[in-house]
């Protein structure tokens, strides 16, 4: 069996042995380099890159570029906290803060919650001065038998749609509408009693946007 490839990369003025063709999102978090992401799932080949949390600046390159896109290569220079860098990953938690529902008191993903985390990270309030807030109607939808849908919970990372396809070969969930009204839906009849066998996209969600229902 062949070994892998190490190479150098360079990552805040940290020199860094990583395997050659790793996600640079990846290679950093394996590293301890924390930068916030909320859309991405490790070994899918196709990246999501929706969240436009995870932006990096890379030398060479003339504006920051989502980390999740990019593979490591020799010699690649990073810097993951440039003003530009937290300006964007700001912007972007600002934009999902205003279609959200803080209400953490009552979500089950209370203090395991990564909008949480990257809001505290960012040094960011949950509730920002400023921020017009647009929310959903209806705030709880329960068109699947066993899951209630939360869209003000949702950040419509897409974890839970791809997670889906991923384990039942198609997907069971899409987005609909557009614009601020998207949201997640779960496709009526067909195969949906797999999901009492599965429930992975609740498992996935990193918001408690999917929460299965008592019975």
């Amino acid at each position: 069996m062949t070994s892998a490839k190490m190479i150098r990369v360079v990552v805040d003025d940290k020199d860094l042995e990583v395997e050659d063709g790793t996600v640079l999102l990846d290679a950093c978090l394996d590293q301890g380099i924390y930068i916030p992401h909320l859309c991405h799932l490790r070994g899918k080949q196709e990246p999501h890159a929706s969240c436009r949390l995870c932006f990096v600046q890379i030398q060479g390159m003339p504006k920051p570029v989502p980390s999740c896109t990019v593979t490591v290569r020799e010699s690649m220079v990073v810097k993951t906290d440039t003003p530009g860098v937290r300006a964007l990953q700001i912007s972007a938690l600002r934009l999902l803060l205003s279609v959200h529902d803080v209400d953490c008191a009552h979500c089950p993903a209370n203090k395991n919650c990564v909008l949480q985390d990257t809001a505290r990270f960012l040094h960011v309030g949950l509730k920002p001065k400023g921020l017009e807030t647009y929310l959903k109607e209806p705030a709880i939808v329960q068109d699947h038998p066993l899951i209630d849908y939360y869209p003000n919970r949702c950040v419509l990372c897409a974890r839970c749609v791809r997670v889906c396809r991923t384990r039942n070969g198609l997907p069971l969930m899409t987005f609909a509408k557009r614009g601020f009204d998207t949201i997640i839906s779960f496709y009526a009849g067909g195969r949906m009693p797999d999901c009492a066998e599965c429930l992975a996209c609740a498992d996935i969600c990193p918001v408690g946007a999917l929460v299965l229902r008592n019975p």
